[in-house]
């Protein structure tokens, strides 16, 4: 491997493209995906599994390949990784019905659908322990399409 040399500091845009998973199983994972009712890319390959989110991907692949990617000097972990992907619902009602197609797509349910101050929230683990937290909150701002509006005005 060749190490570029570091060009003048440019800042990127502020924006991401890509969510990389690191998964025991490309197949399996993708299967669970599937399960969501979610469609993998025509592009994806047997090693490498994206998702469309609409303007950026869910991207799979394995931990050891990932590990190696990253230099890393293992391709285990454990613990809290102090980080979560979070799907906005629509409506309150829709934490719970995610919740459970996670469930029965084979993900395991972290805390069930729960009132809190701001909403509705609950957590699911991916067959691999990624965490994902189910919300709905008055405050966020999504079009007709289902995409964020991050400083919108809930009118």
């Amino acid at each position: 491997m060749t190490t570029l040399p570091a060009p003048a500091a440019l800042p990127p845009s502020q924006r991401l493209h890509l969510i990389l998973l690191g998964v025991a199983d490309v197949t399996a994972s993708v299967r669970f995906y599937q399960a969501l009712g979610w469609q993998q890319a025509a592009s994806s390959n047997a090693g490498f599994a994206k998702f469309d989110l609409g303007g950026y991907a869910l991207c799979l692949l394995s931990r050891a390949a990932f590990a190696a990617d990253a230099l890393s000097p293992t391709a285990s972990g454990n613990g809290f990784a102090g980080m979560a992907l979070v799907y906005l619902a629509r409506t309150p009602d829709e934490v719970a019905q995610v919740l459970a197609r996670a469930v029965a797509a084979g993900g395991t349910l972290v805390k069930p659908a729960t009132r809190t101050d701001w909403g509705v929230a609950g957590y699911f683990k991916d067959p691999d322990g990624h965490l994902f937290e189910v919300d709905y909150e008055d405050g966020w701002v999504l079009d007709s399409d289902h995409r964020l509006h991050v400083d919108g005005i809930q009118s």
